[in-house]
Order: C-alpha cells, then sequence, then structure tokens
C-alpha cells in the first residue's frame, strides 16, 4: 500500500449536491461490482443515474463527474491508459487503487482492481467517501490487504440436534430460526463486505445431519429444523450425553419445516451468496459428536468403533461434493475422543475419517484446492504432520493466538513455541477469541491497530478467525430497546467490526477515517468527542484482563467478573490477591509487588497501583468527554446507547481499579497487621461497591441478563451487587496470615481463592 485509503490531496472539492445524476460506467458483471455500485448509488441518492453504463459511454458521457470500476488488471490497465492515469501498481489478489482524472471540466474517479474483490473494496472507498462528504477531495491512492485472509468465527448454532457449543444460552437459541433465513445471510455477507472481512467460519460440534445427505446413512440427514419452546431450560453441561437430554423434556418447537434436500439448496445459495461479496467459507468440527445419529447404524462416540469412522469418512466426503464453494474444512485431535477399548490414535482416527474423506471426493475434482486446517488443540504438530502428509490439498495449522481474550495484550506471547516448531513450508491460522465484550460496543483504534501489526507476517500466518466461543454473533438478543428486527451483533457493533476490519486490510489508516465515519453516523455530534469517549473507556478490558489473568473464557467473564461453577462465581478481593498476570504483559501481580516492595527491591514492572490508575485515567476521560457529548444524543437512539456503552465500561474500570488498590492494601496488611492497611481496603471496596452500583444500572438499563452457557449460568448483574458487597467484609474480616503461600510467581491452574 503506497497511499492509503483517506489520503485527501488539495483538490477542488466537488459539491454533490449541486450536480446532476451521477452513472458508474463497468464492464464487469461479477456480483462484487455490482454491489459496490449499489451502494455507490444508495451514497448518492437522487443524484444516482437510472442505471449503469459499460466503460466505452465514457467519453460519450458530458456531466461533470463519473465514476468508473474495472474488476482485473487487464481492465484496469486499459482504463488507466484511457485516463491518461497511472496504472496499478500492487498486484496481489484483492487489491486496488483509486484513480483522479480530470480533462475539460470533467472528473473521473476510477478503481482499478486486480480482481473483483479488489474493484468492490475500491467502489465501497468510493461511496463511503460520498456519505462523508469528501468525494470531491479523494486523490491517487494505492491498496492491497495487510492480512490476506480476515475471518469471522461463528458458532452456528444449526438445529439442537446438532449443537454448537454455545448452545446451552440464550443468545444461540434465539438464533436457531435465523441461520435458516436468507435474509440474515443477506445482511451478514453485505457487512462483511463493508468492513472488508472475507472469511466465515463455521463452527458446530457435528453438522453433517444437518447439512448433507450420505448414501450410505440416509436416515440420519435430518428434517426440519427444531428449536426450543420457551421457557427452556438450559441448565445442562456441555458433554455429548448431558446435552441431548432436553430434546427429551417436550421442549421441542419446529422453527421451520424443510428437508433435508431444502436444507441443501439453503447452504449452496448461503454459499453464492457468499461468494459474491469475496467471502470464503469454512466448517470447523471439535470430534468425536455424533448428535443426530442417537440409536442408528450402532454410531458411538467410541474411537475405536469402525461404523464411527466409516460414517465420517462418507459424511465429509458427501460435504465436499455437495458443496463446490466450500473452501475447507477445520478438525480438531482431542475433544471428546476416546474408546471403551483403550487408548487410541486421534490423529490416525482424523486421518481416516477427515482426511481420507477428503481424497475420496477429490477423486473426481483433483485441481480443487480444498484446504485442511488442523487445530493446534490437544495434539502436537509433528503427530498432525506425520498423519496428513498424504494430504492431497493445502495443509493449515491452527492456534488459538490469545487463548480466550483477544482484549489482554496486543503482543500475545503464546504463539512463538508453535512458530519455532512449525516447518518454514507452513503457515498458521489464528484464533482471535473475543469471550471478553459480547454487550458493549468496543472502539479503541489504537489497540486494534497494534494487535493486528503485531501479527506474525504471511509467511508464518494464512489469516485470522475472530469472534466469541460463549456468545452467538447473528442478531442480538438483548437490547432493551432493539431495532425492528433485531440488529445483527455485526450491525449493533459496527464501529468494532470496521476497525478490526478495514485495520486487518489497511493497518495504517489514521484515526481520522474513522472519525468521519462517525460524523457521517451521527450528524451533528462532535465526532472526535465521541471517538475519544469510547476509545478511554474501551481500554477498561485489556487493562483488567491482563492484570487479571485467566486464559479460558468460563474460567474468566471480564464483563461480570465471574467464572463457571464456584457458588455465583464472583472473584472476590482475595482471588484478586492470589491471581496471576498475563504472561508477557510485564505486569506484576499482587505478591509479586508486595515482596519487592517490602524488600525495598527494584519492581522491574508495572505494578497493580499504575495499572489501577490506568483504569481510573481512561475511565475519568471517559465519563468527562460523555458528558460533553450527551446534549448531542438527546434526539439520536443509537448515538445515547453508544455512549451509555461508554459510561458503563468506564464505571467498570473504576470498579477493578479500586478492587485493585484494596487487593494492594490487604496484600500489605496481611503481612504487617496495621490497622489503617486494613480500613484502606475498606474504604476502596466501598468504593468499588458504589461503582459497580453504577455499571450494573447503566448496563441493564440497556440490556437483559442472558444465560451464557459457557459460564453455566444466567448473568445477572444486579443479582451479582450482594457479591460485590461481600468484599467490603472479607476486608473488615481480614487477619494477617491468611494469604496462600504460594510464593510470588504465577500461579498455574486455577487461581481461585476463599478465605
Amino acid at each position: 500500500m503506497t497511499l492509503r485509503v483517506s489520503a485527501l490531496l488539495l483538490l477542488p472539492a466537488l459539491a454533490i449536491g449541486t450536480l446532476r445524476a451521477q452513472p458508474v460506467f463497468h464492464d464487469s458483471q461479477a456480483p462484487q461490482v455490482s454491489f459496490a455500485s449499489a451502494e455507490i448509488a444508495r451514497a448518492l441518492g437522487s443524484k444516482r443515474a437510472a442505471s449503469d453504463r459499460a466503460l466505452r459511454d465514457l467519453t460519450s458521457f458530458a456531466g461533470s463527474l463519473r465514476f468508473a470500476i474495472a474488476a482485473d488488471a487487464a481492465e484496469s490497465n486499459a482504463l488507466a491508459q484511457t485516463l491518461h492515469v497511472a496504472p496499478l501498481k500492487a498486484m496481489a489478489a484483492q487489491a486496488y487503487a483509486i484513480r483522479r482524472a480530470e480533462q475539460s471540466g470533467r472528473v473521473t474517479i476510477a478503481v482499478l482492481g486486480t480482481d473483483a474483490n479488489g474493484a468492490m473494496y475500491g467502489g465501497l472507498d468510493l461511496a463511503e467517501a460520498i456519505r462523508q462528504g469528501v468525494i470531491g477531495k479523494t486523490g491517487d491512492s494505492d491498496h492491497s490487504p495487510h492480512i490476506a485472509q480476515r475471518g469471522i468465527k461463528f458458532n452456528i448454532p444449526l438445529d439442537r440436534r446438532t449443537p454448537t457449543y454455545s448452545d446451552s444460552s440464550d443468545s444461540a437459541q434465539s438464533n436457531i430460526p435465523e441461520m435458516w433465513s436468507m435474509d440474515f445471510w443477506r445482511e451478514f455477507f453485505d457487512e462483511m463486505a463493508r468492513q472488508r472481512f472475507n472469511t466465515l467460519s463455521l463452527w458446530n460440534l457435528h453438522p453433517f445431519p444437518s447439512i448433507v445427505k450420505v448414501p450410505e446413512y440416509p436416515d440420519v440427514a435430518l428434517n426440519d429444523v427444531w428449536g426450543n419452546r420457551a421457557p427452556f431450560d438450559l441448565h445442562f453441561n456441555m458433554n455429548a450425553k448431558v446435552m441431548s437430554q432436553p430434546f427429551q423434556l417436550g421442549q421441542v418447537a419446529i422453527v421451520n419445516h424443510m428437508t433435508i434436500d431444502d436444507k441443501i439448496r439453503f447452504w449452496r445459495n448461503v454459499m453464492q451468496y457468499a461468494k459474491d461479496r469475496g467471502v470464503d467459507i469454512y466448517w470447523y468440527t471439535w470430534n468425536i459428536f455424533v448428535w443426530g445419529t442417537e440409536g442408528k447404524h450402532g454410531i458411538t462416540e467410541d474411537g475405536n468403533n469402525p461404523e464411527t469412522i466409516a460414517y465420517f469418512r462418507a459424511s465429509v466426503r458427501e460435504t465436499v461434493k455437495t458443496y463446490p464453494l466450500l473452501a475447507g474444512i477445520g478438525i480438531t485431535a482431542g475433544e471428546n475422543m476416546s474408546s471403551a477399548r483403550g487408548p487410541f490414535d486421534h490423529e490416525a482416527w482424523l486421518w481416516k475419517t477427515y482426511g481420507e474423506g477428503i481424497r475420496d471426493a477429490l477423486k473426481e475434482e483433483s485441481h480443487r484446492p480444498f484446504r485442511l486446517i488442523h487445530r493446534y488443540h490437544q495434539t502436537s504438530q509433528s503427530e498432525s504432520l506425520d498423519a496428513f502428509k498424504d494430504y492431497p490439498g493445502p495443509f493449515d495449522f491452527s492456534f488459538k493466538y490469545s487463548v480466550a481474550h483477544m482484549y489482554s495484550e496486543p503482543n500475545p506471547p503464546f504463539i512463538a513455541p508453535v512458530l519455532t516448531e512449525m516447518p518454514n513450508n507452513l503457515r498458521t491460522w489464528l484464533e482471535v477469541r473475543n469471550d471478553d465484550i459480547y454487550s458493549f460496543r468496543f472502539g479503541d483504534p489504537g489497540f486494534a491497530r497494534a494487535y493486528i501489526k503485531n501479527m506474525p507476517g504471511p509467511d508464518r500466518v494464512a489469516g485470522f478467525n475472530m469472534g466469541p466461543d460463549g456468545y452467538t454473533w447473528g442478531r442480538e438478543f438483548i437490547d432493551k430497546d432493539p431495532e425492528t428486527p433485531r440488529q445483527l451483533v455485526m450491525q449493533k457493533q459496527w464501529y468494532s467490526f470496521a476497525l478490526w476490519g478495514r485495520l486487518s486490510y489497511e493497518p495504517d489508516l489514521p484515526n481520522a477515517l474513522f472519525e468521519r465515519m462517525l460524523a457521517a453516523r451521527f450528524p451533528g455530534a462532535p465526532a472526535a468527542k465521541v471517538a475519544e469517549a469510547i476509545a478511554a473507556a474501551s481500554k477498561t478490558f485489556p487493562q483488567i484482563t491482563r492484570f487479571f489473568w485467566r486464559d479460558l473464557d468460563f474460567k474468566w467473564f471480564p464483563e461480570a467478573n465471574i467464572q463457571s461453577g464456584h457458588g455465583t462465581g464472583f472473584f472476590t478481593v482475595a482471588d484478586f490477591i492470589q491471581g496471576q498476570t498475563m504472561p508477557g504483559s510485564g505486569i506484576l501481580n499482587v505478591r509479586q509487588w508486595r515482596s519487592r516492595l517490602l524488600k525495598g527491591e527494584k519492581m522491574n514492572g508495572i505494578t497493580p497501583l499504575e495499572v489501577a490508575a490506568e483504569l481510573q485515567k481512561n475511565a475519568a476521560a471517559a465519563h468527562r468527554v460523555v458528558e460533553e457529548v450527551r446534549p448531542a444524543a438527546a434526539k439520536t437512539k443509537e448515538l445515547r446507547l453508544t455512549l451509555g456503552d461508554a459510561d458503563a465500561m468506564a464505571d467498570l474500570a473504576q470498579y477493578y481499579a479500586e478492587k485493585i488498590l484494596a487487593a494492594a492494601d490487604l496484600a500489605l496488611f496481611d503481612g504487617d497487621g496495621k490497622a489503617e492497611r486494613r480500613a484502606s481496603a475498606v474504604r476502596h471496596l466501598e468504593a468499588a461497591l458504589a461503582h459497580w452500583k453504577a455499571y450494573a444500572g447503566l448496563a441493564t438499563a440497556q440490556y437483559k441478563p442472558q444465560y451464557l452457557g459457557r459460564l453455566n449460568r444466567l448473568v445477572d448483574l444486579n443479582a451479582l451487587t450482594a457479591s460485590a458487597a461481600a468484599d467490603v467484609d472479607i476486608a473488615r474480616e481480614w487477619h494477617p496470615g491468611t494469604i496462600t503461600d504460594r510464593g510470588e510467581g504465577p500461579v498455574v491452574g486455577d487461581t481461585n481463592f476463599r478465605k
């Protein structure tokens, strides 16, 4: 990329409002180009010409402003020659250039694409510039993707009989009908294209009965779509046997009448629409789960069962053959993989099922580049490579880059040994797990930019898939003041998705571009102030998760300060004393800080007091700017709700800051018994309680409590207030010598502590 998309040169401004209808010239019939042209038309409104025109008509159009789109290298070079502008500089897939030509008082703004996807992105840039009122200042620029494959991780709740890992949650159950709606997927892929995402990974424990017919097992294919009658008991564990019990309880509701043939047509249409928006689709599975096959053909979860192996191999074969647009399959070793007859080889099982199944399908399509993505999970690279040495297509790994918490350290250290071990000719995908923020609208471009720039380069990383495991990124179902129909999560959190998608394509995009997005979204509001408030509040989650590190989502949900199990699951001030900080963050935990302080040693790290100060600083900035902007939000619901999110996140930051300060005081009191330290801890926890009440009040004014299956509980912030209040009593009753002596280093395993 040689110039940023938002580079505004000092060129004569064109007032769109004074011009007559504007046409879009292009020869390509690619759906991506048609979509870009339609977005330009939507931005122009009444100033748009009635129809598109061919590029050959450029010279005959007498208007003062024209838009032209070329969708491949040859067409782009020809258009550049016609307009006497510089040709394409970058020739990578998805690349494009914007060129401005002025001839005889007419301005042509052209998109030169290396392919249809690049042309689409360039056309979307023009539409955005029109909406922002800066199209007349747009100059020449060149663009190519920083990360080639920019993906969404989507746990897809297909059916009660073929669930995903997050199905025992309100968001999944509410979204089952949406997964079988083309209206949903059209909105979804349009949004992905607008924000420059081009990969969708669909994660399901055992999708085959809901998506494919297998000739050898005709009765396994499932007709209709099963959901649940309300109220539905979500209190069940995530293991295979227990999870199937709910459909024995008379709670099943048929939410869509479809035959398996209808379902196959549906998913073929979904994949075609995805391709029309430049999106590749992958299916990921966990293994060995066999929902939907109960009591049929002797299929079981026993890894040594030959019937199960034959069934999986045939199902994989038919999935690949049934969906020509399916880009690949992702697989997992280790989860629910065992045998009633003793140990078996997980990798050998995966090869016999997925590897051989894909090979069977590709015998008739030997040139099809079908990708196999092997998760680096409960296995080793050497075992995976040995098992799949005969795989006939592209082979990649996949790795949990930040484990479950992307909103933590922007340069997570966990991948270093993986890259060291991985052969130079192979690459990995990054699983970028967001199990930090489900409810709120994140918006810190500085954090997103740093996180993206710190990812390993294209020689080591094929791309990423970003998304949660414990929440469904379908439509939102928790807003108390919803749109009709309810928004996609991607629409509600549009600013966050714009940051992650756009910056992963071009990480050097300036903050000014995102401020213009906010200005176009919220006319009349001070966009720079809105951006400042959202960014300051959004720093809460990375900061607190670096300080209180628990790697998996069911061990730490920072929106509610809880984990799965252990009573309410609420983390006390004692837990914060015994907790560990994130590896690679440079932050000292409370015990490390206390040890250095008492010994008079140099800290050599960020102290808990500094963490608390940073949380307080950002919270104060967010609150202050929200109050400045609030009058502009009086008549704009979305801005009002956005500011409400920022206010809530800032109160949560203040809660955590006071709790950290209390933990520091109590740790010192535990050692020296000075009463004033305990009294200080009590004051901090009383302040923390006030901030928790403010936080819970703001959040629950906008959002309903929701059941989260990975935490196995209803998350109700107001109900957790009693747990926040109990911290005060813990401090008042604390006695010196209470702290468990685990040394000052990181605590391994469960850091939960109870006095």
